[in-house]
């Protein structure tokens, strides 16, 4: 059975022509064989000095989300899991909910402190806090 997905016509499209002309060259058979990897839905908002990100993480259990700071570099990766059992006779006619691979991964601009950085997850919403690095001020020196 194949997995149905809503059609967005003006992310989608705009999405598939900027992926087939800048990262690969546009191939239905290349496209075919690659698995799906769908992006993750995200909000940024900055604040007294850190970074907020909202991601849209739908079906998805905390323990299957994986989480990298690396500088200003952010990626979000997780796998909603199908955990539904056919019952005898029974038949889907119409599926739209997604199940696979979720990932979003971008840059902010300024140096991350990994080691401040908090997650919280709740009702299929991601809350990163992301404080910046504090900045080394140069020190003048005087001379005698």
């Amino acid at each position: 059975m194949r997995n149905l997905t809503r059609f967005d016509p003006v992310t989608d499209i705009f999405d598939d022509l900027m992926k087939g002309f800048f990262v690969r060259p546009v191939s239905s058979a290349n496209m075919e064989a690659q698995e799906q990897v769908r992006r993750a839905r995200i909000d940024v908002l900055e604040q007294n000095g850190e970074f907020k990100v909202l991601a849209e993480l739908p079906g998805v259990k905390k323990e299957d989300i994986k989480i990298q700071v690396e500088g200003d570099n952010v990626s979000i990766s997780a796998e909603a899991r199908v955990e539904r059992e056919a019952k005898e006779g029974e038949r889907v006619l119409h599926a739209e909910r997604y199940y696979g691979k979720i990932a979003r991964t971008f840059v902010l601009g300024a140096e991350l402190d990994e080691a401040k950085a908090s997650a919280k997850f709740e009702n299929g919403v991601l809350e990163l806090t992301l404080p910046r690095k504090q900045s080394v001020v140069a020190k003048q020196i005087t001379i005698r």
